[in-house]
């Protein structure tokens, strides 16, 4: 196998909704907030963790190509492709490892690794920086990059709002830049790869990224520089053959 090219795909990520991808923090600060979002630690601004698109990517996917059944809920790896019995799902499912990788429990031998051409994970997440140009706008204008926002359960029987809580979230009109590679072997498909890239985004823009997306948080939209990508992500629609 030989790696023939790295192709990078850059762009900005617009937040059309708050974000909140947490930071894990323990501590409580007086005057903080129940639940922070990650923040770089330098500059003390937000970001999001390629892991973070990576790792929702591929859950998407997984859903999307059917593979969620086989693999018992767990991350879709190559001991599992033995369970699918239609060729076009199991090619679909091995670039999909391709371009993720398998876990380090996933026993693959080398003989094995090298025909299938799964040694390698093809896909690059980089970590979103806020955009400099939106951040200055912002300083500029005295107005923060964060907002928090208020939350509490309803009492069904009194009608009142219990345990209040809040969260800090990067607000709806952020925007960050974004970067993702996909390393192209010999052995590769590259249309098939990038295609399978761009269905993931567009599923992260029709589903959500971060946490409480079923309440209305991280709704995203991808603007890529490249226009006929754009294009191409813009007109895809994953659920056109079970329409």
């Amino acid at each position: 196998m030989k790696l023939e090219k790295i192709i990078e795909i850059k762009g900005n990520l617009e937040l059309l909704s708050g974000l909140h991808i947490g930071a894990g923090d323990s501590e409580m600060h007086i005057g903080g907030t129940d639940s922070p979002v990650i923040k770089n630690p330098h500059t003390n601004l937000p970001y999001i963790p390629g892991s973070s698109i990576k790792g929702k990517m591929r859950s998407l996917l997984e859903w999307h190509l059917g593979l969620v059944e086989h693999s018992g809920g767990k991350p879709f790896g190559y001991s599992h492709l033995k369970s699918i019995n239609t060729s076009a799902r199991k090619s679909a499912a091995l670039n999909l490892i391709r371009m993720f990788g398998i876990s380090g429990g996933d026993k693959v031998d080398e003989q094995t690794a090298k025909e299938s051409g799964i040694g390698l994970t093809r896909l690059v997440a980089r970590d979103c920086n806020l955009n400099a140009v939106w951040v200055k706008d912002k300083q500029d204008r005295n107005l923060l990059v964060t907002e928090t926002k208020f939350e509490n359960t309803i009492n069904r029987i009194a009608g009142t709002a219990d345990n209040p809580r809040n969260f800090e979230r990067v607000p709806a009109g952020a925007k960050f830049d974004f970067v993702i590679g996909i390393k192209v072997l010999d052995i590769d498909s590259e249309p098939e790869l990038v295609a399978m890239l761009l269905t993931g985004l567009k599923l992260i823009e029709l589903d959500a990224l971060g946490g409480s997306g079923s309440r209305g948080y991280g709704r995203v939209k991808f603007e890529l520089v490249d226009a006929d990508l754009q294009k191409k992500l813009d007109g895809i629609d994953p659920f056109a053959e079970a329409a």
